[in-house]
């Protein structure tokens, strides 16, 4: 053979060789793209705490942890086929299946919404969600969970649709920039947030849903929020992958359940912080109550959230809506 030959072979060997190496190694992690609605947030920590300590990696998985300011954004880019799964508050399981659409919480992360009514210190006329008529109320998105809530307080303290205006503000600096303007009177939003506002006496405290307690008297029972919620489709496809990361996503609930906040905090990036470490560590020590210890739907949670959406979703109101279809225990309970 001539040399020429000889080179070309080892190379087209060389690069057989690489090839397989290369489709091994892609085998051995499995990608999987998860879009969370607003990452930096206390009520979605347990997916960069998962990430942080390993755990994905530990199941064998490659998972890229996408951000979108609100729930309904990240929904969005799961239907369309963008990212396998959305974490994100399980009321949209429920109002997607009213539109025709079967998605399903695989694990249940927080059992209450970790959320908070603040309004403006400017507007002391505001003193109950039925002050709310003529008013802009900060949301974070158009038809996410915060508007689905902030819609049912108004309408259940006597205040109706189009009475009020939504306002899609965001979280964070985006949230605080609009209050402070005065471009929203009051408004939904989370940890971090909360305390950066409270702390400045820019705000108080109208509604508070971050304890189970709390949640009960203002919604009339437990509100299961923060999942990881995937297609039907996707998970009767890929139950492998899904329960890898239920293993993973459960063991982080139990390090939550089992470290002070201060440990917690100092697993999490430090821009998460906003530069206020003892602000951040002692929302959390408030706020761990509303994790789930074992990723379980909790007891009687789905028929509240149904209650919840048909007091003021013309898209739920009336619907037969299947609970059993909108969440499984199935690989929590398995989870090691």
């Amino acid at each position: 053979m001539k040399p020429k030959s000889m080179n070309l072979r080892a190379i087209l060997i060389a690069t057989m060789v690489g090839a397989t190496a290369l489709t091994s190694g892609a085998h051995a992690a499995d990608k999987i793209r998860l879009m969370v609605g607003g990452l930096e947030k206390q009520i979605y920590l347990p997916f960069m705490l998962t990430q942080r300590l390993g755990y994905f990696t530990e199941q064998g998985l490659d998972v890229e942890l996408l951000t979108e300011p609100s729930g309904v954004d990240a929904e969005d880019e799961m239907l369309a086929g963008a990212v396998q799964g959305v974490g994100g508050f399980y009321d949209h399981c429920v109002d997607l299946q009213s539109k025709g659409k079967f998605v399903e919480s695989v694990v249940q992360i927080n059992g209450s919404p970790g959320e908070v009514e603040l309004v403006s210190t400017k507007h002391p006329e505001i003193t109950s969600p039925a002050d709310f008529k003529d008013k802009s109320l900060g949301v974070t998105g158009l038809g996410s969970s915060t508007n689905f809530l902030t819609q049912y307080l108004a309408v259940k303290n006597g205040v109706k649709l189009g009475e009020f205006s939504s306002v899609a503000v965001g979280a964070g600096d985006t949230f605080i920039a609009a209050m402070q303007q005065d471009k929203i009177q009051a408004g939904m939003t989370t940890e971090p947030t909360i305390s950066r506002l409270l702390k400045t006496g820019e705000a108080k405290i109208l509604v508070d849903l971050r304890s189970n307690a709390d949640t009960k008297v203002a919604l009339g029972g437990p509100y299961p929020a923060t999942s990881l919620y995937m297609t039907t489709d996707y998970v009767e496809k890929h139950k492998d992958e899904v329960q890898k990361l239920v293993n993973a996503l459960v063991k982080t609930l139990h390090y939550i359940d089992t470290h002070s906040a201060g440990e917690i905090a100092d697993q999490m990036p430090k821009e998460y912080l906003v530069g206020d470490r003892d602000g951040y560590v002692k929302a959390l020590e408030g706020g761990k109550g509303m994790y789930t210890k074992d990723g379980i739907m909790p007891e009687g949670g789905p028929e509240t959230v149904l209650s919840v959406l048909s007091g003021f979703s013309k898209n739920v109101k009336g619907k037969t809506i299947d609970l059993s279809k909108t969440y499984t225990t199935e690989f929590a309970k398995a989870a090691k």
